[in-house]
């Protein structure tokens, strides 16, 4: 008998479950195992209907998950949408990576092809991976401020890593939408960098997510004119960029 503490959450959406659930156990997504109980009537991520249950089962000694139990809502029991494999060999984390976001996207009623792949950019002793998701009509899965991507990838890297019982850090993109952000992001930086040269003084920018945040800071770290810097609260916490002495 698996006496490990539960916690069921109910909320609008998977994100938000599992965010208030954590808080009240005080324990970080390392710590649990995640099981969707109820998506909710139109799929995960508040996009409309009934609200979604989750339950977190916090993890034994070393780690230990506790034993999966099979429900009427668990992604593992639909069908994955189209995978788009990739040439190199196979490798078990992007093999997971794969079929977990293409019944993510299934569970949505969203046609898609899915691809994973290790960042190329990442250092040796660092492994991230990347996932391009392609299809039709798929500006529902960006949502505001890109809040609801983000949500998919948060679930997305708790169910990877609870698979595959280590830490993933995933970043998924959806029609190339991260790309274009984060160029925009970058020529927005160097842009408010000019400025605050001419007027002499720190220029604020909107309020950006942190990884939109590290964007900036990096694309800025090497100038020799300009720094940065993070100030405020989240989600309102923003960059400042200011001249240096």
């Amino acid at each position: 008998m698996d006496e490990r503490p539960t916690l069921e959450i109910i909320a609008p959406t998977v994100e938000e479950a599992l965010a208030r659930g954590l808080e009240q156990l005080g324990l970080t997504a390392a710590d649990v195992s995640v099981e969707v109980l109820d998506a909710g009537s139109k799929g995960l991520f508040g996009m409309g209907g009934r609200q979604v249950r989750v339950r977190l089962t916090v993890n034994g000694p070393g780690g230990a998950a506790a034993p999966e139990t099979a429900s009427p809502a668990s992604p593992s029991d639909l069908e994955p949408a189209p995978v788009a494999r990739s040439e190199s060999a196979p490798d078990p984390v992007l093999d997971a990576t794969e079929a977990t976001v293409s019944k993510l996207m299934h569970h949505l009623g969203l046609e898609a092809q899915v691809n994973a792949h290790f960042d190329e950019a990442d250092k040796p002793d660092r492994r991230s991976i990347r996932v391009d998701v392609r299809g039709r009509d798929l500006s529902m899965m960006i949502g505001r401020h890109a809040e609801t991507l983000n949500a998919f990838q948060y679930v997305s890297s708790l169910m990877v890593g609870k698979e595959t019982k280590q830490f993933v850090q995933i970043t998924v993109d959806v029609e190339g939408f991260r790309a274009r952000r984060e160029k925009q992001l970058r020529q927005m930086a160097r842009r408010m960098a000019d400025q605050a040269l001419k007027m002499g003084r720190r220029v604020a920018l909107e309020p950006m997510s942190a990884a939109e945040r590290r964007i900036v800071h990096m694309e800025l770290q090497d100038s020799p004119d300009v720094k940065t810097e993070s100030i405020g609260e989240e989600p309102r916490r923003k960059v400042t960029i200011s001249p240096k002495e």
